[in-house]
């Protein structure tokens, strides 16, 4: 009986050793498959551990910076007026063209002037009978001055004229000022524009009856040249502009399409507001186009490149050359043996393609382009030029012969 029993027992340990080694097989597998300094294989075969890596590499430039600050913004006319009629009446005359630049005092419409006409010489009839009876209590005024003087009359009827006269005086000056307002009223049945610029879409027609208080304008007039740009920055960004800008410098500020692919105007920055939205930790700037060619329209949306500063002789690295780890910053720098060195660097403002670098290299040193995935510090690397594959007898040396 003991010896039946042991047999399955030793069989069965046998197993678990066999499944052990096999995971543990695996394991140191998936280890070696997995270890950051296995080397990649190239296209048709695997790399001999300790090749040089092919890599494509870039020269660190000595140049201008221009450090810009880009935003989104909108294009606002730098006056906007709702042409309305001033007085009540039906619109006789439409003199104008959709879209039509005008310049400030310029007949846009006429409303009927017929019943302003016979306001103004009511007004004036009025005035002419006031005048006349001033002259004549003028007259009795001087004559009863000198009856007065003569002690043939009161000093009560004296002083009873004198008074009828102030009287016709005053209502003299009311009628004077009736006459003014007809005649005003009638001036402002020509609708004139009240400044220059491009007119829109006309919004009533020959024949309406237009009043002061009509919820539609006849026409809006906008003043595109010159032409406003309202954008945003971030408040962390606000420094580097004001330092600028309050020492006098001018600021330049470019208008781009959306696909930031054409330049559509360029100004200057005008203004800046004078607080911070706290609820999107940004601020509200103003620039000015002169916008001769009209390529900005009345709230269109535009990108904004804001030029605060230009760097000169700044060393420059394609922006793909700058790599980022748990230390920093950093560059793989190839020395004359062609052997890459981690450097850790400086980084200053990018605009997406060039970045600049405050320190850490030297202008005509050469940098990892790219490669960079299984490069360590004191890696042998190949150098590929632009449109060349590696060197075919190196790619040859690092493929096993049965591959």
């Amino acid at each position: 009986m003991p010896e039946t029993t042991a047999m399955p027992r030793t069989s069965k340990q046998s197993r678990q050793w066999l499944t052990g080694l096999i995971l543990l097989a695996l394991l140191l597998v998936l280890i070696w498959w997995f270890w950051p300094g296995k080397p990649q294989a190239p296209a048709g075969g695997r790399w001999r551990d300790g090749g040089p890596v092919p890599v494509r590499v870039a020269t660190v430039t000595q140049g201008d910076f221009p450090v810009e600050l880009k935003a989104l913004g909108t294009v606002t006319a730098f006056n906007t007026v709702n042409v309305r009629s001033r007085v009540e009446g039906e619109l006789v005359k439409l003199l104008f063209e959709d879209g039509q630049r005008v310049k400030a005092g310029d007949l846009l419409a006429v409303i009927d002037p017929r019943p302003y006409e016979v306001a103004l010489q009511q007004a004036q009839g009025a005035q002419q009978e006031n005048q006349a009876q001033l002259h004549n209590a003028e007259s009795d005024l001087a004559r009863y001055r000198g009856l007065y003087a003569e002690d043939s009359i009161a000093k009560q009827t004296l002083d009873t004229q004198q008074a009828l006269v102030n009287q016709y005086r005053g209502a003299l000056k009311s009628n004077q000022a009736a006459v003014a307002e007809a005649r005003l009223n009638l001036d402002f049945t020509q609708v004139r524009a009240p400044i220059s610029g491009r007119l829109g879409l006309r919004q009533v027609d020959l024949g309406n009856l237009v009043n002061s208080g009509d919820a539609l304008p006849l026409v809006v007039i906008t003043q595109t040249l010159p032409i406003s740009l309202m954008f945003t920055l971030p408040e962390a960004e606000l420094p580097a502009v004001l330092l600028q800008f309050r020492t006098g410098q001018t600021l330049r500020v470019e208008a781009w399409d959306r696909s930031e692919k054409r330049q559509l105007a360029e100004g200057q920055l005008d203004s800046l507001d004078n607080l911070i939205d706290t609820a999107t930790g940004t601020v509200k700037l103003k620039a000015r186009f002169e916008n001769a060619e009209e390529l900005l329209f009345p709230n269109q949306f535009v990108n904004v490149r804001l030029l605060v500063e230009t760097r000169e002789q700044a060393l420059l690295i394609p922006a793909a050359a700058l790599q980022f780890g748990a230390r920093g910053t950093f560059v793989y720098v190839i020395d004359e043996q062609d052997k890459v060195q981690v450097r850790p660097v400086v980084a200053g403002p990018s605009n997406g393609q060039v970045t600049l670098i405050e320190e850490g290299v030297v202008a005509g040193e050469r940098l990892v382009l790219e490669g960079t995935d299984r490069l360590r510090d004191g890696s042998a690397v190949e150098v590929v030029v632009e449109g060349q594959a590696p060197n075919a007898q190196q790619t040859n040396a690092r493929i096993p012969k049965d591959a």
